[in-house]
Formats: structure tokens, C-alpha cells, sequence
């Protein structure tokens, strides 16, 4: 070893002078490099087109543990959705309104429409889909969904189904039951007479006290108030506003006992508003135009790869608990333009906390979309938007580990798949659905007096 020494000792002083010099120095930057090594980012070129930003994100006491690695400390995209946020009612200004307009606590509600099937509609609500599979093999019958029926669930803390039930028609019901076995079906059929009854009323005070004057029930109020939220603001109506509401009741020993809304007409400023109920279940104006606001399926201008999906059971790979991920993960560059998928108001404009700096719209009154770990807000509190709008751009705040966008749609206060979820569509009747549903307004309209 020493011989070997002397002889590299040896030619290193037998050359020239720059020679010595430029390896000297070579030697003294590889000694350097090696003491202190950097560390590195293993996102591949395509995860995000700019220059990655990479931040440690110290977890709190309960997550943290002496048994996870000393890495699990710097966490990886999949795992920086905002743990545990709350959800939109949480946050977000309530009003009268919304105990009219919102289910029944932790039942899920849903109109069949074009093209579902039991699969595609309880899917976009996170139900897991070998508990879809089991009910649809052990109840057949399910695979028949028919336009404008209603189907409504229950599910438990871990999101598993409980309850299904299928509203047939307005005197038939199956329900669904989770047992040990499976589902175990029941059917329900209503005797009663049902009965058309119009009632009118008139603004004195809040349009919720009014229509409750009127006769209308608490449920008879979020149908109108859903019927109506495209078309108008029920918080801005005002005094001597009138309404008239089609109702089509059960009545059973004197009793009524569920209840349809047929058709409102509702005259504010002088101007009057329509929603007549078609065969579909929907509500459309007098010339059968959709009253919903189309909705944009991606809040960006192009669709971005998903990093992290939709997962109300997500098991959290650094806490190691369930960690719901209610929304989806677009792995886009540092501010990225984010737009307003849908015509709304803005409600929430929040910086800090694991979601960072955040939005949150309201559209109507059923849909709310949040947009989360953004660089900087381009709206306020209470501004009105419309579909197409720049929003915010996109950023790295809050629990993040690298530059994407968390967009989340709620319906009626229920995450929901954004990547599969039924959006309202603006589109109209037309052929022999117009034709019918002309009819039916024909029938309606006489009824709607003021």
C-alpha cells in the first residue's frame, strides 16, 4: 500500500504545474459531494412540467410515530391531500335555506336519469363496489332503473352501504337491507289517494316562513327551493313577492303521507319564474328548456393526470388511519390557471391549515366545489362567478409535498367522485319527450294562478 502511495505521489509531483492545480481541485469538490449528499426527489420528468418543489411537512403528535421511518416525515404527493378538512357545512355560511334544502341526516338521495345504472350511481358516492355487486346479484330486478325514479341509501362511519331503497312509483317501495347474507329485500305499498292541491302565498318576512304559512311542509320547501335555485336567489326576494305551488299528495286516514311537487310559479320584481316537473323526475320552464346550469368537467383549461384519486376509505400511508380523500388530485405546474366549473358564488376564501390557501364555490343551492393548495386566490367572499372563470392558480400551500391542484364537488353536503359524478346538464326536452312534457304543462299552468 505505501509503495503504491509513493508512486501515485510520484507522478502527481512530476506533473506539470496547471496539471496539479486542476486535480487538486477535482479532488477537493468529490470529497465535498461525498460528505454532503442533497436529497433527492424521486418524481419522474412528467409528474409536474415546471421545476418540482419539495417541502417537509412536519406531522402533529398523533400521526407521528417512534415505529415509521425517519422518511415518512417528508411526505409523497399521493399522501398530501388535507387530512381530515372538514366538509363544506363546516365552513361555509349556513342559512335557513339549507335545513329545507338538505337530506335527511345520512341518507343519500338520487334521481335515475339517461344511461345510469345501480353501479354508475352509487359508485360516484364511494360505495364500495363489491357491496354493488352483491346487491345486484342477489336482487335482479335492480338492473331495471327507470328514468325518473329515486333511489335513496344509507351508509355507516366506514362508508359500507346499509340501506337502499327504490321508490318503483308512488305507491310502490323496495327496500334493501345489509345483513349478514347480503341484502335482504322488502317491499312496501301505499294505499292511500292521491290528490292535487294547489297553495298560494305571499312574502312577509323569509320566503321558509311564508310558504310554511301557505301550508307547504319542510320537505315541500327544499323541493321548491331545488326546483327554483337555478333560476333565482331566494335570499334576495322581497316583501309582496308571490308564489303558487302544485303539490300532489297521498292521503291516507285523513293523513298525508309523502308528497310530489308538480309545478311552482313564483313572481319576484315583477318577473315570473317556472319549474314544471316532467316525467324524468327534472324540472324544466314552460318551453321545456333545462333550468340547471351546465357544469365543466375539469376545473383547468386541459385535463391534467390524476396523482391521487376520489377514496372516501382511504387508509393514510403515514398515519396508518382512514383518512377519507373526498376529492381528486391534478398533478398541474405551479400556477396553473383554476377555473369555476359552473356558474356560482364564492364563499369561502381561506389561507393556512392543510388545505392551504383554498376556495370553495356554491352553485344553487345542492353543489359545492372547493379547490385546494392554491398559490393565490383571485376572488372574494361573496363575489358571483361564472362557468369558464379564472378563479386562482394553482400552488404547493398547506400539506403538499409538490405542486397539484385537490378539487372536491359536493352534493348536498355529500363528497362525491368529481372524475364520475352526474353534473347537471342545461340541455332541454325534445321529440316525443317535449311533446309530453308540453302537455303536462298545458294541464299544470290553468293551476298556477297567483
Amino acid at each position: 500500500m505505501q509503495l503504491i502511495a509513493r508512486s501515485i505521489a510520484l507522478a502527481y509531483n512530476n506533473l506539470p504545474r496547471p496539471h496539479r492545480v486542476m486535480l487538486g481541485s477535482l479532488t477537493i469538490i468529490t470529497l465535498a459531494i461525498a460528505v454532503w449528499r442533497p436529497v433527492a426527489h424521486h418524481d419522474s420528468e412528467d409528474d409536474y412540467p415546471e421545476k418540482s418543489i419539495v417541502k417537509k411537512i412536519q406531522l402533529d403528535s398523533q400521526q407521528a410515530s417512534s415505529s415509521l421511518p425517519e422518511q415518512a416525515n417528508s411526505l409523497l404527493p399521493e399522501a398530501s391531500e388535507p387530512l381530515d378538512q372538514p366538509p363544506p357545512a363546516a365552513d361555509i355560511p349556513q342559512d335557513e335555506l339549507d335545513d329545507k334544502t338538505e337530506n335527511e341526516q345520512g341518507i343519500h338521495e338520487y334521481v335515475v336519469s339517461t344511461g345510469d345504472t345501480l353501479s354508475s350511481i352509487l359508485n360516484q358516492f364511494g360505495i364500495d363496489m363489491a357491496d354493488i355487486s352483491t346487491l345486484a346479484a342477489q336482487n335482479s330486478e335492480l338492473r331495471s332503473l327507470k328514468v325518473g325514479q329515486q333511489l335513496s341509501w344509507t351508509v355507516n362511519d366506514e362508508g359500507e352501504l346499509q340501506r337502499l331503497t327504490w321508490e318503483k312509483s308512488r305507491r310502490e317501495t323496495a327496500t334493501y337491507d345489509r345483513t349478514d347474507q347480503g341484502f335482504k329485500a322488502s317491499m312496501q305499498t301505499m294505499a292511500g289517494e292521491w290528490q292535487d292541491q294547489v297553495l298560494k302565498g305571499t312574502l312577509d318576512g323569509s320566503f321558509v316562513s311564508s310558504a310554511k304559512a301557505a301550508g307547504l311542509t319542510n320537505a315541500e320547501i327544499g323541493a321548491v327551493v331545488k326546483a327554483l335555485q337555478w333560476q333565482l336567489d331566494f335570499k334576495k326576494l322581497r316583501k309582496g313577492d308571490q308564489f303558487s305551488v302544485l303539490m300532489s299528495r297521498e292521503v291516507l286516514n285523513g293523513k298525508n303521507e309523502q308528497s310530489q311537487l308538480a309545478g311552482v310559479r313564483l313572481r319576484s320584481g315583477g318577473r315570473d319564474y317556472y319549474a314544471i316537473r316532467a316525467e324524468d323526475g327534472k324540472f324544466y320552464d314552460r318551453a321545456g328548456s333545462g333550468l340547471a346550469r351546465g357544469f365543466l368537467r375539469f376545473p383547468t383549461l386541459r385535463q391534467y393526470r390524476v396523482s391521487s384519486n376520489f377514496n372516501p376509505r382511504r387508509l393514510n400511508p403515514v398515519s396508518g388511519r382512514i383518512a377519507p380523500h373526498r376529492g381528486v388530485d391534478f398533478a398541474v405546474p405551479m400556477r396553473t390557471p383554476v377555473l369555476a366549473v359552473g356558474d356560482g358564488e364564492v364563499v369561502v376564501v381561506n389561507n393556512g391549515g392543510n388545505a392551504g390557501t383554498y376556495v370553495a364555490l356554491r352553485h344553487g343551492r345542492q353543489y359545492t366545489t372547493r379547490y385546494m393548495h392554491l398559490s393565490k386566490a383571485l376572488v372574494k367572499t361573496g363575489q358571483k362567478v361564472k362557468r369558464g372563470e379564472r378563479i386562482a392558480l394553482s400552488g404547493n400551500s398547506g400539506r403538499s409535498t409538490g405542486p397539484h391542484l385537490h378539487y372536491e364537488i359536493w352534493i348536498n353536503n355529500v363528497a362525491v367522485n368529481p372524475l364520475t359524478a352526474k353534473m347537471p346538464r342545461s340541455e332541454g326536452l325534445n321529440g316525443s319527450d317535449l311533446k309530453q312534457y308540453l302537455a303536462t304543462v298545458r294541464q299544470i299552468m290553468p293551476q298556477l294562478t297567483l
